[in-house]
């Protein structure tokens, strides 16, 4: 069974994302509100529809839920560039995109602190979804926002999704 390694190392970051410390995956989702940073990166194709993947039920964090397409933690001593490629590539094996920083924020939830850095491109070649994942499609905007406060996106998206009003 797949389960999130909770002794990786994440930097602790101030909300300029500033590196102030580390601390484990564990620590920082235990409710401890250690502002940690992540990439998101939202995938349309050229007919303007979303990808988005499914979380499985062995993620710690909302499970079996719907959520943006490529989500990770930025590992200790990585840049936000760097880490986006590579979860882009880990989670949905898309590699030659390029990135348009759309915002960057921070989001909290009952048991964690992150500094999102949200990003978003266009993408026609093939999406496989890793292992990691539960799968995952594309959605029409119409089709999310049909959906939205339904408990079938993360709170994360759907707060993004608005606050960048797709």
């Amino acid at each position: 069974m797949n389960y999130d390694n909770k002794e990786e190392m994440f930097p602790i970051v101030d909300e300029q994302g500033n590196i102030t410390g580390a601390a484990t995956r564990g620590e920082c989702h235990n409710g401890s509100k250690l502002l940690h940073p992540v990439v998101h990166l939202h995938v349309f194709n050229s007919k303007g529809e979303l990808y988005l993947q499914k979380r499985p039920d062995w993620k710690d964090i909302q499970p079996g839920k719907w959520d943006t397409a490529v989500g990770g933690h930025i590992d200790l001593g990585e840049s936000v560039e760097i880490a986006l490629k590579r979860e882009a590539k880990e989670e949905l094996g898309i590699t030659g995109f390029t990135p348009e920083l759309l915002t960057s924020y921070v989001f909290e939830s009952t048991r964690e602190k992150e500094l999102v850095f949200s990003h978003k491109t266009t993408y026609d070649a093939p999406v496989i979804p890793s292992e990691e994942l539960d799968g995952g499609r594309f959605w029409s905007l119409e089709e999310i926002r049909a959906n939205i406060g339904k408990e079938i996106f993360t709170p994360n998206f759907e707060n993004e999704f608005k606050k960048l009003g797709f």
